[in-house]
């Protein structure tokens, strides 16, 4: 049996140099030693959501000529990821080596002790070191740009620009204004940068030319993250934020390990992705299309030639790794039409678990296909790069195939119980907490969270906490009993959560305890009955207490609220030899199937009028059908046609007056918008 992951399932949104950017000079004053040239240097770059099988197409059409010469001269491969798909999990994870149970990083944000209010995660809640304490600690010196949860940014040898840099257009004044810790370190870097960061109000209409199709009305609009338009400003002005400041700091620090975040590929795939290369679309979709159609490839292209920049100023001492955390299912539509107008937030359900990997520079070995890397990977591969052994404790593998000349490097225990020099966290890293209060940014927080939530990561304005994450987790790796305690401490905190029951029950039940999971699955049903995972669990728990029958009808009931629910329909195929697919009794009934499903294929691509049309035909064929009313009910609304979708709803509850769905969607459009 297995739990609800309640881990909001991340789906899918990512020319010219403004100014002039920050001189040699400047950041001399540091006082930061540079490395000899003949040391070996390690640059990683990092783009978000970065879909391979994108990235493939692009290649064989020759719009990514950079990505070209890395596939060309490097060893590449594809990238596994895991679940959940959450890019603060899936970024500790790459800089440390570590799972999420090691790391302690479950989500985007936590909820405050006491408190609904939701914050973004920090560097504080990072249990063990990352790649930039570990050659710190080593007397190698670093750099950090971007980097998911890095704020507040740590004591190293060498800089920090965290993840709050690029909301510093919030602040007239500039960080300085707010009380804490700052964006950076050193601290005194912070004020060196600011003048050179760019603000979301200077992407104006040159800039956006290349991405979008937009008035100077629409641009002219005040700046908003739940605005398309400023959410593509904000996310082009964050990348040629880093990118500036990634190739100034290269050249004028000389750090032996760099990493550069960039998150605009992830952010415009959420935004625009189901536009991506879409054929047909019509209505509202058309419009969109025209709009914002060419904004992901354009992205893709910028991030190339990013990635041309990093290239020109590598030397021959350095080797470059690029990677992305996940990819990204682009130009698809979802198979309920109901979902089309809110396609722009698609939560992480359309990310896939494969990114991109390439190596290029001193060492690889040129041409070489890497097959089966993972992101636990990359931190003991990076290590390796810099001479440093990996820990025992760090899951991955190095990738050695990629190089030419890579030392064998025998494994250390570990590095968490270590206290060198690189101070403040990292120090403590691996030690527990602190115990202090956590540091909090007020507005940077409050905009983290607005922006997670425009691209669908937070549902409904809040967030499962990280314990929920970790604990699916703990399922995932089969450690059932910490798995168990975990939700029913979670169920303890908050016993009104369906889903909660729900996953605690799928433990209790892959620990044989069937009889506790079905009293879990009754009140989470009893709280939420359109749960199909609480109805597929509550079959499982049934069937292995040989109640087949019982079984049988709630795995039905799973597919009624999630018809293709392929789990259910697997178990009812295994129990009933049907896989509970509606079948057409006569050709009546076969014809308005046939209409209904073509009146869904139009309503994905936007054309209402067309599907209402074919469902208007399909209700004279077949008046009995559930479905065809319930289609009906759902493009109507679409359409903006209430009254319409109303009377197709009373419709399907005539003929179906237990349907828990019928009843709640006639609820919510009775009670109006």
């Amino acid at each position: 049996m297995r739990p609800v992951p309640c881990l909001s399932l991340a789906v899918r949104f990512r020319r010219r140099v403004v100014g002039a950017l920050v001189a040699p000079a400047l950041l001399a004053a540091l006082a930061l030693s540079s490395c000899a040239p003949s040391e070996r240097r390690v640059l990683v770059l990092g783009f978000d959501g970065l879909d391979p099988d994108t990235v493939d197409l692009m290649l064989a059409e020759g719009k990514l000529p950079n990505f070209a010469k890395l596939r060309r001269g490097g060893a590449y491969g594809r990238l596994k990821s895991f679940q959940p798909m959450l890019s603060p999990i899936l970024w500790t994870t790459i800089a440390t080596g570590k799972t999420p149970d090691q790391h302690g990083i479950g989500h985007f944000v936590v909820h405050e002790a006491g408190s609904e209010r939701t914050a973004p995660v920090t560097s504080e809640m990072r249990r063990v070191k990352a790649l930039w304490n570990l050659f710190s600690d080593a007397g190698k010196r670093v750099g950090t740009l971007g980097w998911w949860a890095t704020w507040p940014p740590e004591k190293v040898n060498g800089f920090i620009a965290s993840d709050h840099l690029a909301w510093h257009f919030l602040f007239a004044q500039g960080f300085e204004q707010q009380s804490g810790p700052g964006a950076t370190w050193p601290p005194e870097l912070e004020s060196r940068l600011a003048p050179r960061l760019v603000r979301p109000q200077q992407i104006g209409a040159a800039e956006l030319a290349p991405f979008v199709d937009v008035t100077a009305e629409e641009i002219a609009r005040p700046f908003s993250l739940g605005d398309d338009l400023q959410h593509f400003r904000w996310v082009l002005a964050t990348m040629r934020t880093y990118r500036d400041l990634g190739l100034e700091l290269w050249r004028s620090e000389r750090p032996h390990l760099m990493l550069t975040y960039f998150e605009g590929t992830d952010s415009t795939s959420h935004l625009f992705g189901h536009l991506f290369r879409a054929q047909g679309l019509a209505g509202e979709l058309a419009l969109q299309q025209r709009r914002y159609g060419r904004a992901v490839e354009a992205v893709y292209e910028y991030a190339d030639r990013i990635l041309g920049d990093f290239l020109a100023v590598l030397d021959s001492g350095t080797t470059l790794v690029v990677l992305s955390d996940h990819g990204f299912e682009l130009g698809t539509l979802p198979d309920d039409p109901s979902r089309l107008r809110d396609m722009r937030r698609v939560s992480e359900k359309f990310h896939d678990e494969e990114g991109v990997l390439f190596f290029y520079g001193a060492g690889v070995r040129p041409g070489t296909r890497l097959d089966g890397a993972t992101l636990l990977d990359i931190a003991p591969t990076v290590l390796a790069l810099g001479g440093l052994a990996p820990a025992a404790d760090m899951p991955g593998k190095v990738l050695q195939a990629a190089f030419r000349d890579l030392p064998q490097l025998d494994r250390i225990a570990t590095y968490e119980n270590r206290r060198e020099n690189s101070g403040g966290n990292a120090g403590q890293k691996g030690g527990g907490e602190t115990g202090a209060a956590p540091s909090r940014d007020g507005k940077v927080d409050e905009a983290l969270v607005e922006h997670l939530q425009s691209l669908g990561y937070l549902a409904g304005g809040s967030s499962p906490e990280s314990d929920r994450n970790l604990a699916a987790i703990a399922f995932e790796e089969k450690q059932f009993e910490r798995s168990a305690r975990m939700y029913q401490a979670l169920v303890e905190r908050d016993p009104e959560d369906s889903s909660l029951r729900t996953s605690l029950a799928g433990a209790l039940g892959a620990l044989g305890r069937y009889e506790e999971a079905l009293v879990q699955l009754a009140v989470a049903l009893k709280l939420e009955p359109l749960n199909p995972e609480g109805h597929y669990n509550q079959g499982l728990a049934l069937e292995r207490l040989g109640r087949a029958s019982e079984a049988v009808t709630s795995y039905r009931l799973a597919l009624r609220y999630q018809p293709g629910y392929e789990p259910a329909r697997q178990a009812l195929l295994r129990l009933t030899g049907s896989s509970g697919e509606f079948v057409a009794a006569n050709a009546a009934e076969a014809r308005a199937l046939a209409l209904a499903e073509a009146a869904a294929t139009a309503a994905r691509r936007g054309a209402y009028p067309e599907a209402l049309a074919q469902l208007a035909e399909a209700g004279a064929v077949a008046p009995r059908l559930a479905i065809v009313c319930q289609y009906e009910s759902n493009v109507a609304y679409l359409a903006g046609d209430r009254p319409r979708a109303i009377r197709a709803l009373e419709r399907c509850l005539a003929l179906e007056p237990d349907n828990a769905l019928f009843q709640q969607n006639l609820k919510q459009l009775q009670g109006g918008p």
